[in-house]
């Protein structure tokens, strides 16, 4: 890379030198001025021969955000030299504890926090616009870095010659959605109306151009109104003034200026009133500037609204008092809009010098006003109050240190953002995306990187939550959680979990209690409460279903308490309870009767396999206490007996004869001549089986297959209808499919 030549650092030192002299006024301790040139010789050298696009030299980038950040903003020397050092590539150039050596802590973390920021995906910021404003808050601990920020976004509109395409677009993007909000509430009204001009002219030069075009065209009818209006105002002014003084009151002078509103202002008007621009009534505003004492800044503010109002109706909505409550960012001025004629309104501004000092430069000028220039920055101790706490009424007695937030920021795959407190974990962020990605959540990818439900979030973690339909809430995520939305959503999940449990505990209690011959009542209930030593029946049908009683200490407990003599007998010792057990091993397992009048028993045949009676079946418990009845060879009859055995029980065809139930067979062959015939013949003539469906399709080789749904009695039907269509000629293959 050719190093610049010797005109070209002649240029530089100049331009140097002339942003010195512009901060002159609020930037002049010798010690302070050594670190800044120290800053700018590093440059110097580390950007020797880089250019921008515009093929400007890279030095000038850096002296002009210097001046900016001083002059405009209201920055200090702090900021001058991260201005010059903000584009230092850490891992390339100087690391950031070099740089705290070289320059000091300060400049070191307004440097990494900028880094930061500037890291951020702010691709959809549109749809999160004030979450991303807290965001830029929560992640930083020197607010310079986020003014420093807003200084390179207003030199990229003012150099965009210097700034690649793909790269403006973005800028804008940003600049629409996360800086003007930021300068409007700072109190940086010149800047924000820079921006908004320039992001008009970006996204729609053809309106900004035609409105520009006809406020041209009728600049010299609007100056001749705006003078009447001020000549006439001027007038009622002076008239005040002369009574006043003739009371005995406070004399003050003043000055009158107007002007037009911003393009970007008038557009607003125009949408906002859905009219065109002709009809907008209120494009021109006045403004009056008071020279007073301090302490008669209101009532000589309020008598200039009085001669202005005693001359034009006022709208009396349209009054805005910012001077008994200024707003938080310490702007104060008294607004109003009076009716000059019936087709033109005037809005007029009163304010002393002092405060359009202050409205013209933003908060930093609160300080310089008073003449403490040397403590210039002191504003910055408030900036992230006033942008986190919008409805202050001033921030000149809101004095804090500063401070992080307690929130961090989160962002989906998609770039969504997610609000959560700091100590979040991955759980806490599934549960916050939705309570179903929460309860089957099994770990994450945190910036690319696998963790487990544990860990523990940081401000601007990209996450993508990974789940699993086997993944179902634990007891123990309560103390993996740390917001109140992911722990009530646990413990409701547990609970409707643990009374699904009991339902299914009761049922199988009833059923052993009705196979043992003993009766269910609430007696039996309360007796074995109290002998297991539970709280309630809930507990006892929940720890029956998940097993943790096991149901032959229940039996022997029963029978030994209920039997013909109804004699109590003693609590079993620990020896007796084994050997219940091992005896109850040897009896028959409880056995539900298909098609008995069973009492307290729903049962349904599963469609997922559709049983008939004769197929080998057994029974699961459902979560409302419905007994499903599966065969054997089911396609979920594995799954089911490993995940939730203790819900199997066995189950028996008994007296059931129904003409209601359906199978579905397949059927392979040749595709001869008048084989549909001889199968349905079979089918409807010979065995006077019921047709519900039939559907066969032939493939180009001579070969069919069909799918026919009958109705049918029982399983033995059933094999002896398959038996016969397999006989007939031409059949290769019969097979149950459901």
């Amino acid at each position: 890379m050719a190093s610049y030549s010797a005109l070209e650092i002649l240029a530089i030192q100049q331009a140097y030198e002339s942003m010195l002299a512009d901060i002159n006024s609020s930037v002049n301790a010798p010690e302070h001025l050594a670190l800044i040139d120290k800053a700018y010789r590093y440059c110097l050298d580390k950007y020797d021969g880089r250019y921008l696009l515009s093929g400007k030299a890279y030095m000038f980038h850096l002296i002009d955000m210097a001046r900016i950040a001083v002059v405009e903003v209201g920055l200090g020397y702090i900021s001058v030299v991260a201005a010059f050092l903000h584009g230092i590539d850490y891992k390339k150039g100087m690391s950031i504890k070099e740089l705290q050596e070289e320059f000091g802590r300060t400049v070191a973390i307004v440097l990494e926090d900028f880094s930061q920021i500037s890291k951020l995906d702010t691709e959809k910021v549109a749809y999160n616009s004030d979450t991303f404003q807290v965001m830029f808050l929560s992640l930083v601990d020197d607010m310079r870095s986020v003014l420093l920020k807003i200084v390179h976004r207003v030199y990229d509109v003012r150099n965009q010659h210097d700034v690649d395409p793909d790269r403006l677009a973005k800028y804008f993007h940003e600049i629409k959605y996360i800086y003007i909000p930021i300068v409007h509430r700072l109190g940086l009204y010149k800047l924000k109306a820079e921006l908004e001009e320039k992001l008009m002219l970006y996204e729609n030069p053809a309106l900004f151009h035609e409105i520009e075009a006809k406020i041209q065209a009728t600049h010299e009818a609007r100056r001749k109104t705006a003078e009447d209006f001020i000549s006439r105002i001027s007038e009622s002014i002076d008239a005040e003034l002369e009574r006043t003084k003739k009371n005995g009151k406070h004399k003050y002078a003043y000055t009158v200026k107007w002007r037009l509103k911003s393009i970007p202002s008038i557009y607003a008007k125009m949408r906002a009133q859905n009219v065109p621009f002709e009809e907008v009534y209120d494009l021109m505003a006045a403004r009056i500037i008071i020279r007073c004492a301090l302490k008669d800044e209101q009532e000589c503010c309020w008598s200039v609204y009085s001669a202005i109002t005693n001359l034009f109706d006022p709208m009396p909505e349209r009054l805005r008092d910012w001077i008994t409550k200024p707003k938080a960012s310490g702007y104060e001025s008294l607004h109003t809009t009076v009716k000059y004629n019936d087709r033109l309104w005037f809005e007029v501004q009163i304010r002393t010098e002092r405060m359009d000092e202050i409205a013209e430069t933003g908060q930093a000028a609160h300080y310089l006003y008073k003449g403490e220039k040397e403590t210039s920055e002191e504003w910055l101790l408030n900036v992230r109050e006033v942008l986190e706490n919008p409805g202050l009424v001033s921030f000149e007695n809101s004095y804090r240190k500063l401070y992080k937030s307690d929130k961090i920021f989160i962002f989906t795959p998609e770039g969504d953002l997610k609000q959560l407190p700091i100590g979040s974990t991955v759980l806490d962020f599934a549960y916050e995306v939705h309570t179903r990605v929460g309860e089957t959540c099994n770990g994450a990818r945190v910036n690319g990187r696998m963790v487990p439900i544990r860990h523990e979030l940081t401000n601007g973690d990209r996450v993508e939550i990974i789940t699993s339909k086997k993944q179902s809430p634990r007891a123990d995520w309560l103390n993996v959680v740390v917001t109140e939305k992911a722990k009530n959503k646990i413990r409701r999940y547990l609970k409707e979990e643990e009374l699904k449990e009991s339902e299914l505990g009761k049922g199988m209690l009833q059923r052993r209690l009705k196979n043992w011959k003993l009766p269910f009542s609430e007696t039996v209930v309360e007796m074995l409460v109290k002998e297991f030593k539970l709280e309630n029946s809930l507990q006892l049908y929940h720890q029956i279903s998940t097993e943790k009683i096991d149901i032959a200490v229940v039996k022997h407990f029963l029978t030994s308490k209920l039997g013909e003599s109804g004699e109590r007998s003693e609590r079993l010792a620990p020896e007796q309870i084994a050997s219940s057990k091992k005896d109850n091993a040897t009896e028959p397992e409880e056995c539900l009767s298909i098609g008995e009048d069973i009492d307290n028993v729903t049962y349904k045949l599963a469609k997922c396999c559709n049983p008939i009676p004769g197929d080998k079946v057994f029974g699961f418990v459902t979560s409302d206490g419905t007994i499903s009845i599966h065969r054997v060879n089911c396609p979920n009859a594995k799954s089911l007996q490993q995940r939730y055995g203790y819900r199997i029980i066995k189950v028996k065809w008994c007296g059931m004869e129904s003409g209601g139930s359906q199978a579905t067979v397949s059927i392979y062959g040749r595709d001869v001549m008048g084989l549909l015939g001889k199968i349905t013949k079979v089918i409807s003539e010979d065995l006077q089986v019921n047709m519900k469906n039939i559907v066969f399709n032939s493939d180009k080789e001579g070969f069919f297959e069909g799918k026919i749904v009958l109705q049918i009695t029982d399983a033995e039907s059933l094999d002896q209808l398959m038996n016969k269509i397999k006989a007939i000629d031409g059949i290769i293959d019969v097979v149950r499919i459901d």
